[in-house]
């Protein structure tokens, strides 16, 4: 029984580069299509941040509470949470 040798496969040359180029273009459409929907996807983000920073998100306080009152109010909040975060950041149970 003979062995069985196959000759190797030949390819045209002008293949490998056609190959190798149909590659890069679907990666470079991949590329944009991904592109877009990530430049969309920041759109909308942008666009929702506008709509909260609207007339809504100030009507939360009450009328009579001034601009200085909520940012010492907020202030406070903020001090509370720094507090807490350093509790917890050195072991103490509150």
């Amino acid at each position: 029984m003979e062995p069985l040798v196959t000759a190797p496969i030949m390819m045209a040359p002008h293949i490998v580069p056609t190959i190798a180029l149909a590659a890069l273009l679907a990666l470079a459409m991949l590329t944009a299509a991904a592109l877009k929907g990530w430049q969309g996807w920041l759109s909308l983000k942008s666009r929702e941040l506008d709509l909260r920073a609207g007339p809504v998100a100030h009507d939360t306080f009450e009328p009579d509470v001034g601009p200085a009152t909520a940012a010492r109010i907020e202030l406070a909040d903020l001090k509370e949470r720094i507090r807490k975060l350093e509790a917890i950041a050195s072991g103490v149970d509150l």
